[in-house]
């Protein structure tokens, strides 16, 4: 669909318009009428209403507010008494028609601004300026997004596409009587319909299809001979990744029309079904903007700043800018830079990419793989920020490294990019992220030769040239210092090995001492204890520089450099720094600002901080040689352990009061964090997520073993919301086996309480049940009352799932009574909204009603807003079952609103899959339907297949309700699939779905 449509045109009557006003008198009242501070405003895209400021005006009865209609929507011309006659009544007006009209008229002037409705020439006209009527708002913000349409700017017209939609509130002329309000009641539903429409359109242009499913399947429901929703439906179900889906569609439509009308759908559709069998790569991706307008697409420039001071390094720059400049025609130009540490990799590289930008018009990606650490980056996240960098939103990212390499490679197809990879570990972590056509490139740096980089233009980087390396350093330092001593200069260049990181780190720390001498610096690097062997071993050469700028520092300064090093995690943070150097947040501050101008810290954003790979390792170096007593660099571990562990207590303690965890946690000596709200704290967990798992995998030693544990527990909503959910559980993982090994049984039964979690939420019911019984014997034997309590709660749970509900009861009521002796209330009501599940799915209603009630009462006590969310989550249940629909949707509808606030990614998904079950009790199977679309749309990545089995089962009963036969059976054959694989006996329903349809 080309453009944004417009309102379509209103007819008019016979007897014409009537006389019109002078234009310019016209436009003088309406010139009055917005000076006023108050204006009367009017909707009729809704009730038909008028108020001023925040006080609704009295419009009267249904007729007269017809007759308001009638002269609102004449765009300010006049209507005649009989015209006005016909609008309200049509064929059979009443005997006092007239005097009636006049009636109606008189009270709206009364109740209306002096000037508004007016009497002229035996007729009526309201004069007001075109933003006071909400349609007239609307059809201007539908010609902007026409503009912006045309101007190849897709995402500024979606917006005001949604804007105009938002001022529809239900039924245009809502109770409207008469003939006149019942034709553009139509006319008004026609067009909002048609902005619908072009809003999907454009939806799926910007690469928002995978939202779009939830709404296309609602209005198919609702319009189901409507041709284009179906071919909008087919085409962002198959940019999902879900083509047989999209071809159910289209046999769904065809036989919907032969039935209904006796014809063949229309070619646009037959050729769009077409395309879909050919799997047409064209389709995979967002529709090219027309040649004559302004590219939609995003052009990302994320190239990093080249270095003012670059210098030589000529014959490369000029061999890698020539390959580069064949990109459009070789099928992809990559150019791998490799060699040691601090050789000019990256400068190199930046500057070459920065030079060859106008060939690459559509943009330029990068990303640090930080394949010098011991954790480089995964592909698949790092497809996932070139994704969204590209313009793709977050919900049509897919899952799978696989998936994500494709849809990165479609994306790219046709356009011009380059893409920097820096810092790579080896060929298999970059070939995911290579672009696949012509026209895109990839330069690549890396510390390892890619010698299995198929068809890779290789590069080894050898360190500068004498006279390269002096003219760096005398860029740095200045020409008139080096100047008169240039011996001395040369010598320092020497003693740096010519690496370029090092005669840089070098040269800057003597720029910034005016009282040095450039040979004092010589002198300083000629000591061979500092620097020779270093400087013979490789990438150990840069150390002799880093030990120049560290013997440099103050006391102070040092020995923050050196315990700061210490720390895993990709960064840190200023309170976590403070807890590191025990020192108030202040000092800290200036510790760590003093230490980034020296380069041996880098600021990666205000209040964070981060080493470079190699300065890290040297930092450590440092400390294991300064650090005096040694025991030093144990207790800054145990402190930045320690406030971890009370902040995230405090983050568990804000999002569940009354729950008694903190009173069973390791005591720690130093203070965490406080915030003023629930908000905050969740902010700071999920910032912190990297940081905090890497302290807890560090923290493994004997002597901190359990608080890392218990950081572990006090963090569990990095599980349970989806973020953080595979790091998580490797850790867990690692840390469970390090208690195993040193024998701790508290340690080991809280670690398995915590992968029970994982397991539950990733849908693996029988690993969780294992570590479950495993924990609850650990506990046993440590008397430790955590595990005691939550291990046969989690146990219950999985009973559910499982179908033991005898088990869960036994396991449940067990729960209970734990949680009450150790008066621990809030696990007390999660018990009992446990075993309100039991009971349901035994068949006993009015108990799980009751019992459910009870966990909800308690929360609510307690202010448990998120728990409390899953107290009402588990009444909606029991209300559905008895029947009780209206009162089910409001309590899953409260859960929902919390666990969307709360960030509890899995329980939203779920939730709205409980409300597509009661809207399917309900006989709402459209309503069901775009629900169901929704929570596969958040529930991609947790909850396991088991889940996502359970959502299709749903999606397609709905999808069976109206009347998409055909992708209901691809989702029943999808969740039988799933089931059949996990063993489930759900298999056995889903075949009974599907029986019928086989057997037609």
């Amino acid at each position: 669909m080309d453009g944004v449509p417009r309102v379509p045109e209103q007819r008019t009557p016979a007897s014409g318009p009537g006389p019109r006003p002078a234009g310019d008198t016209r436009r003088e009242d309406q010139r009055q009428q917005r000076q006023q501070p108050e204006a009367v405003r009017f909707s009729v895209l809704g009730p038909v209403r008028a108020w001023r400021g925040g006080e609704s005006l009295n419009t009267g009865s249904p007729q007269q507010r017809a007759l308001l209609a009638a002269l609102l929507l004449r765009d300010g011309r006049t209507a005649t008494a009989s015209e006005l006659i016909d609008a309200i009544w049509g064929e059979e007006p009443p005997s006092q028609a007239l005097a009636a009209v006049r009636t109606y008229a008189s009270r709206l002037r009364k109740a209306l601004d002096p000037g508004v409705l007016v009497s002229e020439s035996g007729g009526y006209a309201i004069r007001a300026g075109a933003d006071t009527l909400d349609l007239a708002v609307a059809q201007e913000l539908a010609a902007g997004a026409e503009k912006s349409r045309a101007s190849g700017d897709r995402c500024q017209a979606r917006t005001l596409i949604n804007k105009a939609l938002g001022l529809w509130e239900g039924e245009p002329l809502a109770s409207v009587p008469g003939p006149y309000a019942e034709n553009q009641r139509a006319r008004l539903e026609e067009w909002r319909l048609q902005l619908t429409e072009t809003r999907l359109d454009l939806d799926l242009e910007v690469g928002c299809h995978a939202e779009a499913i939830s709404e296309l399947t609602a209005l198919t429901a609702a319009h189901p001979l409507r041709e284009r929703l179906r071919e909008l439906l087919m085409l962002a179900l198959y940019r999902s990744g879900r083509q047989a889906e999209a071809l159910a569609v289209y046999a769904d439509t065809r036989r919907l029309l032969a039935d209904e009308l006796g014809v063949d759908p229309r070619p646009e559709l037959t050729h769009l079904q077409q395309r879909i069998l050919e799997a047409d790569a064209d389709l995979a991706r967002p529709v090219e903007p027309a040649p004559s307008g302004a590219p939609a697409v995003v052009r990302p420039a994320q190239l990093p700043a080249t270095v003012p001071d670059f210098t030589g390094r000529a014959a490369f720059v000029r061999e890698l800018g020539d390959r580069l400049a064949t990109a459009g025609t070789s099928v992809m130009a990559v150019s791998a830079l490799a060699g040691i540490g601090g050789v000019g990799k990256t400068t190199l590289a930046v500057h070459v990419a920065h030079t060859a930008r106008s060939h690459f018009p559509d943009g330029q990606l990068y990303v640090d793989l930080q394949g010098a650490g011991s954790r480089a980056a995964e592909p698949e996240t790092v497809l996932g920020a070139f994704l969204r960098a590209l313009g793709t939103p977050d919900t049509a990212i897919p899952d799978t490294l696989d998936e994500r390499a494709a849809l990165y490679r479609s994306t790219l197809a046709g356009r011009r990019i380059l893409v920097l990879l820096d810092n790579a570990r080896d060929a298999s972590q970059i070939r995911p992220l290579l672009p696949g056509t012509t026209g895109s490139a990839a330069l690549v740096t890396s510390r390892s030769r890619m010698l299995d980089l198929a068809g890779a233009h290789l590069v080894d980087l050898d360190v500068m040239s004498p006279e390269e390396a002096l003219q760096l350093f005398t860029k740095i330092v200045g020409a008139e210092r080096v100047a008169s001593e240039r011996e001395a200069a040369l010598d320092v260049v020497g003693a740096c090995g010519f690496l370029p990181l090092a005669i840089r780190i070098a040269a800057s720390r003597l720029a910034a001492r005016r009282t040095w001498t450039v040979s004092v610096l010589a002198a300083k690097l000629a000591d061979e204890r500092r620097r020779l062997d270093e400087l013979q071993a490789g990438d150990l050469a840069v150390k002799a520089t880093f030990e120049l700028g560290y013997g440099q520092l103050e006391p102070q300064q040092a020995r923050a450099f050196r315990l700061l090093g210490l720390a895993d995690g990709p960064d840190i943070s200023l309170a976590a720094a403070a807890a590191v150097l025990d020192q108030p947040l202040r000092a800290t501050e200036d510790l760590l600002e003093s230490l980034v101008d020296t380069s041996l810290l880098e600021s990666a954003a205000p209040g964070r901080y981060r080493y470079h790979d190699l300065v890290r390792l040297y930092a450590r170096a440092c400390a294991e040689r300064d650090e005096q007593p040694p025991v030093e660099r144990e207790l800054a571990l145990s402190r930045l352990l320690d406030f971890y562990l009370a902040t995230a207590a405090a983050v568990y303690a804000l999002e569940r009061p009354g729950d008694r965890l903190a009173d069973h946690l390791e005591p720690t000596e130093f203070p965490g964090l406080t915030f003023a709200d629930r908000h905050a704290a969740q902010d700071w967990l999920y910032s912190e997520a990297n940081t905090l798992l890497a302290c807890v995998r560090q923290s493994s030693e004997p002597a901190m073993l359990r608080r890392a544990v218990d950081l572990l527990w006090a963090a569990k909503d990095l599980a349970e919301s989806g973020a953080n959910a595979k790091q998580y559980e490797a850790v867990a993982t690692a840390v469970r086996q390090r208690a195993r090994t040193c024998g701790d049984a508290r340690a080991e039964g809280r670690a398995l309480t915590t992968l029970t979690n994982v397991h539950l939420v990733a849908g693996r019911f029988d690993q969780a049940d294992q570590d479950a019984r495993r924990a609850m014997l650990l506990a046993e034997d440590a008397g430790d009352p955590l595990p005691s309590c939550w291990a046969p709660n989690d146990r219950g749970i999985i009973a559910i799932y499982q179908n033991r509900h005898a088990d869960g009861e036994g396991f449940l009521n067990q729960a209970i009574t734990n949680f009450r002796l150790g008066k621990n209330r809030a696990g007390e009501a999660s018990a009992l909204c446990n075993l309100s599940r039991i009971r349901l799915a035994m068949g006993q209603t009015d108990s799980a009603v009751e019992l459910a009630q009870q966990g909800i009462d308690i929360y609510d006590s307690l202010g448990h807003s998120l728990r409390g969310a899953n107290g009402r989550y588990a009444l909606g249940l029991a209300l559905t079952r008895s029947g009780q629909f209206s009162d089910a949707t409001d309590r899953l509808l409260e859960a929902l609103d919390v666990f969307r606030d709360s960030r509890q990614r899995l329980w939203e998904g779920m939730t709205l899959f409980r409300i597509a079950e009661v809207d399917l009790a309900a006989r709402r199977p459209a309503a069901a339907a775009a629900r169901a679309e929704q929570a596969l749309a958040i529930l991609r990545g947790i909850g396991g297949e088991w889940r996502r089995g359970n959502v299709l089962t749903v999606l397609g009963r709905a999808l069976h309700g109206i009347g998409q036969i055909g992708r209901a059976q691809v989702c029943w054959r999808e969740a039988m699939a799933i089931y059949e694989e996990l063993g489930s006996p759900e298999a056995a329903e889903v075949r009974s779905l599907l029986a019928p349809v086989a057997a037609a």
